[in-house]
């Protein structure tokens, strides 16, 4: 069996979400056997519409999910993904952000 760096960062995302295969699975409108698979062995070429879906559940972008010399972090992935997810708000929910982002500042300058 080829495990794959694609593999164990779903299985160690999937673990740290406490989502059973099927659970990730259901959420990604995916099969069990198929995240197993991902997780297990190196398909040919994994459906990009499937890890993509996998990666949003699992908090991070498929820029992560792929990238085998690790060099993007998990954390970089989330904040990635978070901005993506800014970008697509209007005006007002960006406003409400910024201003609590703000708050945050001045409470560390005190």
């Amino acid at each position: 069996m080829t495990k794959t760096a694609l593999g164990a960062k779903i299985r160690e995302l999937r673990e740290k979400k406490k989502y059973t295969l099927e659970k990730l699975a259901d959420l990604a409108g995916s099969s069990k056997s198929y995240i197993w698979e991902l997780e297990n062995k190196a398909p040919p070429r994994p459906s990009a519409d499937k890890l993509s879906k996998i990666a949003h559940h699992l908090g991070v972008t498929i820029e992560y999910l792929i990238d085998e010399e690790a060099s993007i972090t998990v954390e970089d992935a989330t904040d990635a993904k978070f901005y993506r997810k800014y970008q697509q708000m209007d005006y007002k929910t960006k406003a409400k952000i910024r201003s609590m982002v703000d708050l945050w500042d001045e409470d560390d300058d005190g």
